[in-house]
């Protein structure tokens, strides 16, 4: 057995160089508002003070109020009409005033006072739909191509207009009754409106005024005082230090040198990859031995990384709808739970300490990813993953609510992010299928894979089932005590479970050769020598990897069929071959050419084999003819060098030895000899 030591190897190293690399590039440049603060907590740290100025920003709520005041106020828009004008200035300089004709120079004067304010129609109420009024305070008014916004004091209605003309005349001391004379000579009927009411450009205007609200609500100066120390912090002081934290963050960024900055990214990446080799390290050591699986797991930390930092720069918010226990899914599909969870802990480190909110969503996605990764194994096939993300959404919610509690009811409405969250959850499902992608980029079995290997229902077993049934039978009693000593040591049950079924596969090309195959009255050995019937037993095991081949079966299957026998040999036509005065140095062909195993999942299946065909032949049932035959198979694989290259301890072993013992103990044990049923009477 391999004792686990420092791996010098470069194909750990480049990679993990490239992976920094690549960190240290894709990193913010700028710098991150570096205090934490709450509403109704004291400011900890020295009195800030702006170093430049900032607009503050208006709350969602503040916001939302005023979109809902313009939504139920509409201010009317008015066209000036110049042709109105001309033509009744010009109707007013054609009457005939008699008398009083010496007063047509006021009555002109007046008209063009009260048409260059302007004279309305009407202000269009009646159109109005239900629930809205006019703004009595403002107009639009159009003129020459331009609009501007004036108060409604400024224009005359009609008979505002007459009541103007009327005083005006009065003031102007003309010798006639101006009353009388505006209505006899028809004056008063002149002031026709030169404001049209343009209710599209009305409805326009308010559709557009009601779209777009001013997110600002003020400015702060540089050096202006925005907290103090200790000072309890306000919902206006929020709103202060919210409003300084994105203008820093998005304008400001980084004043110091650039080269601090850089410096601070590669310390920052290194400190991250290093983590994450240790992870890996302490973890599961044998996974730097498999370059595949190690490259697909850094590639899945730095998916990670990159939707957490180029999410942020789109938009923060949409973090929320960003999937990020998708991660989780894809690393459960190929490793074990107790690598997953500390590999998915360091990737979601960069939303930690990256993002807006990263406290939040970090707590959030820890929380719902590992809920993922314990649901996966139960819930992972067809429409039960959409219960999996229900469960996700729900602890999403909890945790954001959670969140929303400590900030305030005042802040708990914020719908938009719910449903981001909502549809995140179920976007893991849409993105799953991905996992089958990467299985064949990057070479690996996943976990779906292996169960579907796993179901007797598959070609190739039911190949097996047919042409072998006493194989297949062995296959099965392989599988269930594989699948209870691999559980006892963490190994991968569904990888064992697989390798067991598929580890004499051969067999199928040559059923007959195999004593569990044989019918009555048919010995296929007879007539054969001892070297001719090893030569045929061995055979199973190149028959069986050429079937592997035919079938497509992954490699880290077809290892089993190589490795169930090792380098052993076929003892009993070996002995035989022996006794009959063989030579020891002429017995190559009654040793298989197989491999040493060199996993703990191949240590398994290679001693199930074994022990499962060997308990067939023991008469004596007793606890202890089941431990000694453990102990004896066990020891006979050790003394033989079979376990010199796998990566399973001697803790593990003898863990293994002892579950053995107890299911054979339980399969094989004692039964009650049934007795022959008595003789009674027929019943009355």
């Amino acid at each position: 057995m391999l004792k686990i030591k420092i791996n010098h190897s470069y194909k750990i190293y480049v990679p993990l160089a490239v992976l920094f690399v690549i960190l240290v590039l894709i990193f913010p440049r700028m710098g991150k508002f570096n205090y934490d603060y709450k509403k109704g907590s004291p400011w900890m740290y020295e009195p800030l003070i702006a170093q430049f100025d900032f607009p503050i920003l208006k709350t969602e709520a503040q916001m939302q109020a005023e979109k809902a005041e313009l939504g139920s106020s509409v201010i009317p828009y008015f066209r000036y009409s110049e042709t109105v004008v001309h033509n009744q200035i010009n109707l007013v300089e054609k009457l005939d005033l008699g008398e009083c004709n010496n007063v047509k120079p006021e009555i002109l004067n007046a008209f063009g006072r009260l048409y260059s304010s302007g004279i309305v129609s009407g202000t269009g109420s009646g159109y109005l739909p239900e629930g809205k009024t006019f703004d009595s305070n403002v107009i639009f008014v159009q003129k020459d191509r331009r609009a501007r916004k004036i108060p409604s004091s400024e224009v005359y209605t009609v008979q505002e207009a007459k009541d103007f003309l009327l005083l005006f005349l009065t003031e102007s001391a003309i010798a006639c009754n101006a009353d009388s004379l505006c209505t006899a000579t028809g004056i008063y009927d002149l002031l026709e409106p030169n404001l049209t009411f343009d209710r599209q450009t009305t409805d326009l205007v308010h559709e557009e005024s009601v779209d777009y609200v001013s997110p600002t609500s003020g400015v702060v100066n540089a050096g202006q005082l925005i907290v103090s120390d200790g000072e309890i912090i306000t919902a206006e002081i929020e709103q202060l230090l919210d409003s300084y934290k994105a203008e820093y963050e998005n304008s400001l960024g980084y004043n110091g040198s650039r080269i601090w900055l850089w410096i601070g990214n590669i310390l920052i990446a290194l400190t991250l990859v290093s983590v994450l080799y240790f992870t890996i390290y302490y973890t599961n050591y044998w996974v730097f031995d498999e370059f595949n699986r190690y490259i697909y797991l850094l590639v899945i930390y730095l998916l990670a990384t990159v939707m957490a930092v180029f999410v942020e720069k789109i938009d923060p918010s949409l973090l929320y709808l960003t999937p990020f226990t998708l991660i989780a899914l894809y690393l459960v599909a190929f490793f074990k739970k107790r690598v997953v969870l500390p590999v998915y802990i360091l990737a979601l480190l960069p939303l930690l300490i990256f993002s807006h909110n990263g406290l939040e969503l970090y707590v959030m996605y820890l929380a719902a990813g590992s809920i993922t990764i314990f649901f996966a194994e139960i819930f992972n096939r067809g429409w039960r993953q959409f219960i999996t993300a229900s469960i996700v959404f729900m602890v999403l919610l909890l945790v954001f609510l959670g969140f929303r509690f400590i900030d305030g009811i005042g802040s708990f409405h914020d719908y938009r992010t719910i449903l981001y969250l909502f549809i995140g959850s179920f976007l893991s499902v849409a993105g799953y299928p991905l996992v089958y992608l990467f299985e064949k980029i990057f070479n690996l079995v996943s976990n779906n894979r292996l169960a579907e290997l796993t179901d007797p229902n598959n070609r190739l077993l039911r190949d097996m089932a047919h042409k072998a049934p006493g194989t297949f039978q062995h296959s099965l009693q392989v599988m269930n005590l594989a699948d209870a000593a691999a559980r006892s040591i963490d190994a991968n049950v569904l990888l064992v479970r697989a390798g067991s079924l598929y580890h004499d596969i051969g067999k199928i090309m040559n059923p007959q050769c195999f004593i569990e195959n044989e019918t009555l009255g048919a010995r296929y050995h007879d007539g054969l020598s001892p070297r001719e019937s090893a030569i045929e037993i061995i055979k199973h095991v190149p028959d069986g990897m050429a079937l592997a081949e035919k079938f497509n079966l992954p490699d880290i299957v077809k290892d089993f069929i190589i490795t169930h026998h090792g380098t052993t040999c076929t003892a009993y036509f070996y002995n035989k071959y022996l006794k009959e005065g063989g030579d020891k140095a002429n017995a190559e062909d009654f040793f298989y050419k197989g491999r040493k195993p060199n996993t703990k999942e191949q240590v398994i299946v290679m001693l199930c084999d074994t022990l499962e065909a060997a308990s067939r032949t023991v008469k004596d049932n007793s606890a202890k003819t089941m431990s000694d035959l453990v102990e004896n198979i066990v020891r006979s694989k050790m003394s033989d060098g079979q376990f010199e290259d796998a990566d399973i301890s001697l803790k593990e072993l003898n863990i293994v030895k002892n579950v053995l013992k107890s299911y054979l103990q339980q399969v094989y044990h004692a039964r009650i000899e049934y007795p022959k049923r008595m003789n009674h009477a027929a019943r009355p």
